[in-house]
C-alpha cells in the first residue's frame, strides 16, 4: 500500500503562512495525482489542492490565489504552501494520492488559525 506521511501543520495568526509536507514512500509517485483535503470539525471533507502528474493544479475557490500546490518527484513529495491563513482554514488537512480507481490517505495534520 501506498505511506503517505504529513508534516507541517501548527498554530499560526491569521495573515501567517505554513507549509505542508507529504511524503509518498513509492518510486511510482511521479505517476499519481496528488491532493489535499481539509476536514474541520462538523463539516464534510473537501478538496482543498491537487496536482496530476503533468502538473496541473486545481483550487477550492477560497483558497484560490491564497495556496499554492506543489510536488517534487525525485524527493517524492508534495508541499501545500499556505499564505494568508484565515481562520476558516482550520481543519485537519490530509494527503491524498490517486491511481486510478484507488485512493491513499496520509494521517493528517492540524491546522489551527487563531489570534
Amino acid at each position: 500500500q501506498v505511506q503517505l506521511v504529513e508534516s507541517g501543520g501548527g498554530l499560526v495568526q491569521p495573515g501567517g503562512s505554513l507549509r505542508l509536507s507529504c511524503v509518498v514512500s513509492r518510486s511510482i509517485f511521479s505517476t499519481l495525482t496528488m491532493a489535499w483535503y481539509r476536514q474541520a470539525p462538523g463539516k464534510q471533507r473537501e478538496l482543498v489542492a491537487s496536482i496530476n502528474s503533468g502538473g496541473g493544479t486545481n483550487y477550492e475557490d477560497s483558497v484560490k490565489g491564497r495556496f499554492a500546490i506543489s510536488r517534487d518527484n525525485a524527493k517524492e513529495t508534495v508541499f501545500l504552501q499556505m499564505n494568508s491563513l484565515r481562520p476558516e482554514d482550520t481543519a485537519v488537512y490530509s494527503c491524498n494520492a490517486k491511481l486510478y480507481r484507488l485512493n491513499y490517505w496520509g494521517q493528517g495534520t492540524q491546522v489551527t488559525v487563531s489570534p
